[in-house]
């Protein structure tokens, strides 16, 4: 368990880095298409992405909220939910995550947020009303297992900068098309490549990023909920509700669907095989791993 924390976090850094680098790189470029490239740039390209970096870092969890629509969990509506929540953490030892509700009827929840201090769990209103106490348990015991391993670091920054390099990729979409005609200056020309390049790049390049994290932490995060509500058929019971739920989340934000704890997306939440490009094993899986449990 130890292990793989430090791994979440050491994945991370690189991916933070990762990022860090694509940014400046992308910057310099737009330099050199305008006519304004030299060494001078790089430092202040490096300055741009290590700020960029920095917000996304210490605000990803606000962005993801705001992404996917949530709203904060009152005692007025949402009590059951809240005392739920308040049992299990007592169970884990955990600092009591924010509690955020998204007003949408299918079935879903996820936890985000930087690490376990500051950390925010949020759970569909059908979610709240289709599952019954033990089996909402599961679901608030499995979110809390990605915040015990640190998953959230990981994949809330992953899933903040896919939409940045997805709004990158508009931007240079939109600049390599309407390239000025007649420009011969030979630092624009190398521009305009590299915003080519990038251009066809990017795309692919934010995928990478979002199938970079693993699907075993499924597993370990429903092992997990299982050790910690001692109740492993309520665990089983909710991923197959999940499994049989074919609403559409609306608001679910692509660049966010790797949090979640089943695909939000309905083509693949249909598919009873494991899909390669999937962030998630399929229910079928992640039954199986359970029962072999015990």
């Amino acid at each position: 368990m130890y292990s793989a924390i430090n791994k979440q976090k050491v994945s991370t850094f690189f991916v933070v880095l990762g990022f860090t680098l694509f940014v400046a790189a992308f910057v310099y470029a737009i330099s050199l298409y305008f006519g304004a490239g030299s060494l001078f740039i790089v430092p202040i390209a490096l300055g741009i992405a290590s700020i960029s970096s920095l917000v996304i870092y210490y605000n990803s969890d606000k962005i993801v909220l705001k992404l996917n629509g949530a709203r904060f969990a009152t005692d007025e509506e949402d009590r059951q939910l809240r005392l739920l929540l308040e049992g299990i953490v007592l169970a884990t030892g955990l600092p009591e995550p924010r509690l955020y509700v998204i007003d949408d009827m299918s079935m879903n929840a996820f936890a985000t947020g930087r690490n376990p201090e500051n950390s925010v769990i949020c759970v569909t209103k059908g979610l709240m009303e289709k599952l019954d106490k033990y089996e909402l348990e599961a679901v608030l015991a499995h979110e809390l297992s990605h915040i015990k391993n640190y998953d959230i670091l990981l994949s809330t920054v992953i899933a903040v900068m896919v939409g940045f390099i997805v709004v990158i990729a508009d931007m240079l979409r939109r600049l390599v098309f309407t390239r000025r005609r007649g420009s011969s200056r030979k630092g624009e020309l190398i521009g305009y490549i590299l915003l080519l390049i990038f251009a066809l790049l990017s795309s692919v390049f934010a995928k990478m990023i979002q199938f970079f994290i693993s699907r075993k932490r499924e597993y370990l995060a429903d092992a997990s909920a299982v050790e910690i509500t001692r109740n492993k058929d309520a665990m089983i019971s909710a991923l197959q509700k999940l499994r049989g739920d074919h609403d559409v989340l609306e608001v679910a934000n692509k660049s966010t669907l790797q949090l979640y704890i089943v695909e939000p997306v309905k083509r693949l939440k249909i598919k009873e095989k494991s899909n390669l490009f999937s962030t998630h094993p399929s229910i079928r899986q992640r039954v199986e791993a359970i029962n072999n449990l015990y």
